[in-house]
């Protein structure tokens, strides 16, 4: 009975693991070999946490420059979110090995809704941005950070754990 067991387990394939190119999870959108998905981010998630920054420091200290600061910094932000997600959607697109991982497009759709936040973020500011800062402006400045923690840790658990978009050279 025992040797049955045995041969049933070895006999189990992962279908998803068996697919042509699963394992194909070099990045092809890059520079010289870096990522350009993965330089990229760094940029709207430091942004997304500036615009919370300058929307408490401007319900701390009533100062007009912060109001501002929260409106430039949520615009750059959703711009250069915008150039993020044109990388990662283009290497989730191209990339057998990539696509073919759950996880991967469970981040593309935290990110992709990230960016819509921020968008709605930044549009909500630019008409008014001092008075668009209380009270909806700084709930949406941290519903912002909230997901961008999330899908910021859904990406690196894909690089960290999955090794996706690395390079495979050693």
């Amino acid at each position: 009975m025992t040797d049955n067991i045995e041969k049933e387990s070895d006999a189990l394939i992962d279908p998803i693991a068996a697919t042509a190119g699963f394992s194909a999870t070099e990045s092809r959108v890059a520079v010289f070999g870096h990522p350009i998905h993965a330089m990229s981010v760094a940029f709207p998630v430091a942004l997304t946490f500036c615009t919370f920054g300058a929307d408490a420091l401007y319900w701390w200290t009533g100062d007009a420059f912060w109001a501002r600061a929260a409106l430039w910094s949520a615009g750059t932000g959703f711009l250069f979110g915008m150039l993020a997600g044109f990388s990662g959607t283009a290497e989730l697109l191209m990339v057998s090995g990539i696509r073919a991982r759950a996880p991967a497009w469970t981040h593309f759709i935290i990110a992709v809704t990230l960016l819509a936040l921020l968008g709605a973020n930044w549009g909500h500011r630019l008409y008014g941005y001092e008075a668009a800062v209380l009270p909806y402006g700084i709930l949406l400045s941290a519903l912002c950070v909230g997901v961008v923690a999330v899908t910021g840790w859904h990406g690196g658990k894909l690089v960290f754990d999955y090794r996706l978009g690395v390079s495979n050279k050693s």
